[in-house]
């Protein structure tokens, strides 16, 4: 059982981590999903005002180092320029925006697209003042049943047992109802607000599901849709596009670039790479003529 002793301090724009190089800073990306505009020019933000290098977390966000601040804060002119990239939509929830989605999703394979519950989920948690109160490291983990994240440690989840149907996750090894996949995020917020109600306020209070008493949260048996975990998803040319590998995790303004130039969106990954979706004959012939 983890006592805890303060709450977590996990970085954000909003709240930096004083590293040795400067202030470090987390953007939440929803599903690893980013515009490729917004990725060249958080990597703009990098080179003008950090280390030069965007960093790929396994939770498939992006970091950036070496930052100015002052007084625990980063400059305006940095948060602006951050702002500015579309990628800090909400201040007040940004270190809650937690979602991590199987990155290939309505792109090939799995049992669902996962992409508009995990939109539909992010909307819900931003527009819940109180759920601002959720700890930093608080993880929504979604599995699309293709089985890539189904072993992933989590605080709430979904898996998908067939197009339209999937599974609660509660905690890294309870399940929760089996529902219409229209109704998973309001359930997924639900138990957030749930959890929030149980861990109480405070420095001890739990950052996780996994710490909360047994019978904190109603448990239900594992469905058997439920898919065996696969494990990470191999680098190269893969169902849906390519997964290209971040060295050491780093995405440099060059690697940038290439990336961006292939696809308009891009997915980062909890496996410290960016999946380039293959585009469809229409889009590369839309993608030539502009």
């Amino acid at each position: 059982m983890i006592t805890r002793t303060r709450p977590d301090l996990c970085p954000g724009v909003t709240r930096p981590w004083p590293a040795d190089d400067g202030a470090l800073v987390r953007l939440r990306l929803v599903g690893g999903r980013v515009p490729s505009s917004a990725l060249v020019a958080l990597s703009e933000v990098a080179r003008v005002h950090g280390d030069g290098d965007l960093h790929v977390t396994g939770r498939a966000n992006l970091q950036l180092r070496a930052l100015p601040w002052s007084g625990g804060e980063l400059s305006p002119a940095v948060v602006a320029a951050i702002e500015a990239t579309g990628l800090l939509p909400s201040r007040s929830h940004e270190l809650v925006r937690n979602v991590l989605v199987s990155p290939a999703t309505g792109l090939a394979g799995g049992r669902a697209d996962l992409r508009p519950v995990a939109a539909a989920l992010d909307a819900l948690l931003c527009s819940d003042p109180a759920l601002a109160a959720l700890p930093g490291r608080f993880l929504f983990v979604l599995d699309d049943g293709r089985g890539d994240l189904v072993g992933r440690s989590c605080d709430l989840g979904l898996v998908a047992l067939s197009a339209t149907t999937g599974q609660v996750r509660i905690g890294s090894h309870g399940w929760g109802a089996v529902l219409p996949m229209a109704d998973a995020p309001l359930a997924l917020v639900t138990l957030a607000r749930q959890f929030l109600g149980c861990r109480g306020t405070g420095p001890t209070a739990p950052w996780h599901v996994d710490e909360l008493p047994a019978d904190a949260l109603p448990l239900l048996p594992r469905d058997p849709q439920v898919p065996v975990a696969t494990g990470p998803a191999a680098y190269g040319v893969v169902a849906g596009g390519e997964h290209v590998p971040a060295p050491d995790g780093v995405l440099s303004p060059a690697l940038v670039a290439r990336l961006a130039g292939r696809a308009p969106e891009l997915v980062v990954t909890p496996w410290r790479g960016v999946l380039v979706p293959r585009l469809t004959r229409a889009a590369r012939a839309a993608r030539v003529a502009r």
